[in-house]
């Protein structure tokens, strides 16, 4: 059975731009309920462990480097068949892929600067949303 729940983040480009009040509304208006939220600065380091999966990757330094750059907006949603959803609402990693009407398709810049980050299923939704929120910080 799919998980209710999903982890998001408005990347630091997205929220330095000032669109997270219009991607949270987005959020909303799909139907997901936010049911903890905050805004943070991630430390090279910090990001380093949120990415530590790509370490092997040849862009995982530039990715650090990245989402160290800047405020991000860190969210765990819930909706029924949550990860599923969320993911065909932020639409394709690439912006030029991504159907009209998605987050990345309106918000996103280049592939790493794509707005938005969603987890990619319910095992990495629970991991990543503990990285940011205890069950304490959730309302």
């Amino acid at each position: 059975m799919a998980s209710n729940r999903t982890f998001t983040m408005v990347k630091p480009d997205a929220f330095g731009e000032g669109n997270c009040g219009a991607i949270t509304k987005m959020i909303e208006e799909a139907g997901f309920r936010i049911v903890a939220a905050k805004v943070t600065k991630l430390s090279a380091e910090r990001a380093g462990q949120f990415y530590e999966v790509h370490k092997e990757r040849p862009f995982y330094n530039d990715l650090c480097n990245y989402m160290s750059s800047g405020a991000i907006m860190a969210m765990i949603l819930e909706k029924d068949n949550a990860v599923a959803d969320f993911r065909k609402l932020i639409g394709a990693t690439n912006p030029a892929d991504a159907e009209e009407g998605t987050i990345r398709k309106l918000y996103a810049k280049s592939i790493e600067a794509n707005a938005i980050h969603g987890s990619d299923s319910d095992e990495n939704a629970a991991i990543e949303g503990s990285f940011f929120f205890s069950k304490t910080e959730e309302f």
